[in-house]
């Protein structure tokens, strides 16, 4: 398993992916799963990581040699599954090398994020140019939604359809489910009812758009914001400066910019009101099963593969995006006001939510999908 992300290195849905799905292998198909990733050392996985040295290059190039040195410790396995495009090269070289099968889950596609170009550079054009490559080679791609499925044809017409197999992700209903804590609340000094919102600070997640559109909420309502690491700079200010004058004109917005314990997000996902997710591009969206294990409403634009984890008008309410700014934040907050007026409807989406979450979303199922898949490479 071949990974840029692995605990205690987790920051985004990718890293929580791998992290679930490995342990699902282990204990539904009995795998010998051997993980290597980026970063410091681990007792659980073999670690790789540059030089002092060359830690100045650009993010792509260093990528590059990161998933060679990877690439030459594979000899000996059976089949390499690959996540990102940080790693979906070791999987090729492997391929090559070792005429292994590669298999890749397509998380996120670079062509449907341009807003990189601003991040990486030049190196956008070799992020594009690796997965561009590597979907093509692959002996097997998976995606998390059938929405993500339709997104590689359209992105990669080169892809054989017929090596794309969907297999949705999932959410441990053990480690997220409700919470009675209330000591999240008192530590932020949260005493009001709240929507609230965890991700990353990047384009991708829609976070100016929600704090633009919150202009609009009822002030009775408060804003919880767990959001830190911006892709970058600019992206960062934007939201900064949008937060601030928030808090200018209203007490209860609450910004948390760092990752949140597992403890404090349970409780904070438990006694929202609603969870918000206003993202522009989203393969499936872990984090709305999440919120939906902790038994929370949901409201969430209709992109990628969110619609095929919150059901509209039975789980939460689903808000259609538009490149026109103004409308779709007018209907965001018009689909907020909706829930967060309504203590009734929101109970009865969180209920629906985590019946939903338990039924159809287990990692169990994950893995015995996945370990159907290799042993028909194998």
């Amino acid at each position: 398993m071949i990974t840029r992300e692995w605990p205690p290195e987790v920051y985004g849905g990718a890293g929580v992916h791998v992290t679930e799905l490995v342990k699902a292998l282990k204990k539904v198909a009995n795998l010998e799963v051997s993980v290597h990733c980026f970063g410091a050392s681990r007792s659980d996985a073999q670690s790789y990581f540059l030089s002092e040295r060359l830690s100045t290059l650009n993010p792509a190039l260093s990528t590059l040699l990161t998933d060679a040195d990877i690439a030459f410790s594979l000899q000996g396995v059976d089949l390499v599954h690959s996540h990102t495009w940080y790693t979906n090269f070791v999987g090729f070289l492997a391929r090559r090398s070792y005429q292994v099968p590669h298999i890749i889950t397509a998380h996120s596609l670079e062509p449907d994020r341009p807003w990189k170009a601003e991040q990486l550079g030049g190196g956008y054009q070799i992020s594009s140019w690796i997965e561009r490559v590597c979907y093509e080679e692959a002996s097997a791609i998976i995606a998390v939604s059938e929405g993500m499925k339709r997104d590689i044809i359209r992105a990669y017409p080169e892809v054989d359809p017929h090596k794309i197999h969907t297999i949705l992700n999932g959410v441990d209903t053990n480690a997220f489910q409700p919470s009675e804590s209330v000591d999240a609340l008192n530590k932020f000094h949260i005493d009001f009812p709240y929507a609230l919102f965890v991700g990353r600070i990047t384009r991708q997640k829609g976070l100016a758009h929600l704090l633009r559109a919150w202009r609009l909420v009822p002030r009775e309502f408060g804003l919880v914001i767990a959001a830190s690491t911006p892709d970058e700079a600019e992206v960062g200010a934007e939201v900064e400066q949008l937060i601030h004058q928030l808090q200018q004109e209203r007490p209860n917005v609450i910004w948390i910019p760092k990752m949140l314990l597992r403890e404090e997000l349970l409780s904070l996902l438990t006694h929202a009101r609603t969870f918000a997710c206003p993202s522009i591009y989203e393969p499936l969206g872990i984090v709305n099963l999440e919120a939906m294990a902790c038994q929370t409403a949901v409201v969430a634009s209709a992109v990628g593969g969110i619609p095929e984890v919150v059901r509209d008008s039975e789980t939460g309410i689903l808000v259609s995006y538009s490149e026109d700014s103004s409308k779709f934040e007018e209907n965001f907050a018009q689909a907020l006001i909706k829930v967060l007026s309504n203590a009734q409807l929101a109970e009865n989406f969180g209920v629906a939510g985590r019946a939903r979450a338990i039924h159809h979303f287990s990692w169990d199922k994950v893995a015995e999908e996945t370990h159907h898949l290799y042993r028909s490479l194998i």
